[in-house]
């Protein structure tokens, strides 16, 4: 006998003398003890963690394919939520109206003017401002240029400024030439610079002064994001006869959005959605029309396939190499149920530990990644946190119970082999 079957030998018989007394007991007729399945699973566990080599690629597989899956679950999220970045900027509006032919944010066909008055006209309508939406050139007192997207806001109500400020009023921005920024566009084109205001800028080659900062919702596009008034925004652009990007609106108190909406869209033949509805539009446009949710998706996929190819590789091998083990407690009376419900338990808890390394990685991958600029926004919502830990789960359990095969038509005989 060469010296690897020695010492599995060994393993099998030491294993013998150790059950061989708790099993008889628990295999009687009409006997259950609760020693004989403790004592299962300690052996169980046990088998488990003597080949750390297998034990500890078993968790790895599990892990990477946890992180793999939240990491770019979490990324596409994100992603999709900045799409409607500017209607969540602005929660004081409930309905949005637009072209009918709008399909993104990128692309607006401005409204002629007489249709703000329509819009006021229909039952049900609170109030309703311009929204304006463009794009300019920011040239700083460094001499940088940035892309932006110019949003203008109501001159009366100032509705459309993202309601947190962190420095400034809402008031300033009635001052001639007057603008606001985020606060993370503003550390991107004064890099390193304390956040104040008062700078200079240039907007498409006209004087804009820098009034206030406000905490914006991160943009699709990550451009620097300025606020101004519409008829500022006007002067700046000059873009021809239309200039009204949407309108945007409150129902009256007590009334249907929808139904609102509704009438808005029969009396105007306008697009008129909730605030809601147009953000899943922006959402769908993207989702449908983008390669991005193929791109994610391929990854995602990857990261189940990798796992479930590794944990299920490993886990079989696990089994072939302990096959004596559970041939040797079949042989004092072990039942298949028993065997199975070891198996099971070693993929548990390899599930268990793998689930919580994946994700306490995906977690850091988060909080670290999140305190750059060009990230924020991204996050793990605890729903996919939920999909992921059945997802873990049900691949561990299908890798074992494909090894698991092996160990139910293993014959008591083999132990005994020489």
């Amino acid at each position: 006998m060469s010296s690897p079957e020695k010492v599995a030998g060994l393993q099998g018989r030491a294993l013998f003398v150790t059950l061989e007394a708790r099993v008889e007991v628990e295999s009687r007729p009409g006997r259950r003890t609760t020693g004989g399945m403790g004592q299962m699973n300690r052996v169980a566990l046990k088998m488990l963690f003597h080949d750390r080599a297998k034990y500890l690629g078993l968790i790895l597989g599990v892990a990477i394919s946890i992180l793999l899956i939240n990491q770019q679950v979490g990324v596409f999220i994100g992603m999709l939520l900045r799409a409607s970045a500017v209607v969540r900027d602005v929660p004081q509006a409930t309905l949005w109206v637009m072209d009918p032919g709008l399909k993104n944010m990128d692309t607006v066909f401005p409204l002629r003017d007489t249709e703000l008055g329509r819009v006021r006209g229909v039952t049900g309508v609170h109030w309703a401002v311009p929204f304006f939406k463009s794009s300019a050139t920011v040239r700083t007192s460094l001499g940088d240029l940035e892309s932006s997207i110019l949003i203008g806001i109501d001159d009366n109500s100032l509705v459309g400024v993202p309601p947190e400020f962190v420095v400034g009023r809402l008031e300033d921005l009635r001052r001639p030439d007057a603008v606001a920024i985020g606060v993370d566009s503003y550390n991107r084109i004064f890099p390193g610079q304390p956040v104040q205001v008062g700078q200079v800028l240039e907007l498409n080659d006209r004087r804009a002064v820098l009034v206030a900062i406000v905490r914006d919702s991160p943009k699709f596009t990550n451009s620097v994001t300025v606020f101004t008034r519409y008829s500022q925004a006007l002067l700046f652009t000059n873009n021809g006869r239309r200039q009204m990007s949407f309108i945007v609106a409150h129902e009256n108190a007590g009334e249907d959005p929808n139904e609102v909406a509704a009438r808005i869209r029969q009396q105007t033949g306008l697009l008129a959605l909730t605030a809601d509805q147009f953000s899943w539009k922006l959402i769908g446009f993207i989702f449908f029309h983008t390669g991005i949710p193929i791109s994610m998706g391929s990854v995602i996929l990857l990261g189940v396939f990798t796992g479930t190819c590794i944990v299920g590789l490993l886990f079989n091998l696990f089994v072939m190499e302990n096959m004596r083990h559970f041939a040797m407690l079949k042989a004092i009376g072990a039942t298949n149920r028993r065997l199975v419900q070891m198996v099971l338990l070693e993929a548990v808890v390899v599930g268990c530990i793998g689930y919580g390394l994946g994700m306490g990685l995906a977690a850091l991958f988060f909080d670290v990644a999140t305190r750059n600029e060009n990230f924020r926004g991204f996050r793990l919502p605890w729903q996919v946190a939920v999909a992921s830990a059945v997802l873990a789960m049900a691949m561990i359990i299908i890798s074992s119970l494909l090894a698991m095969r092996r160990v139910l038509r293993v014959e008591p005989a083999i132990v005994f082999r020489g």
